[in-house]
């Protein structure tokens, strides 16, 4: 969908918060088709952003990585 978004879940360097807030612009961009919004439409629009930001942010520091570990029997 938004290819220049970029993965922002990597084991090594937790997700800056300009990396995290850059993602939440490009995504509320291609939704609502507006690369920026009028005067009208900034307060939603803002709105959204903060919004996808903090969403995205939780779910960044709630997900658990497994890379390389196995199950002990």
């Amino acid at each position: 969908m938004c290819r220049s978004i970029k993965t922002l879940r990597v084991a090594e360097t937790p997700a800056s918060d300009e990396d995290v807030q850059a993602a939440a612009l490009q995504f509320v961009r291609k939704i609502s088709g507006y690369r920026a919004p009028s005067k009208a439409n900034e307060q939603a629009f803002n709105a959204a952003v903060a919004e996808i930001s903090a969403t995205s942010r939780e779910l960044l520091e709630s997900l658990t990585a497994n890379h390389g570990r196995r199950a002990q029997a």
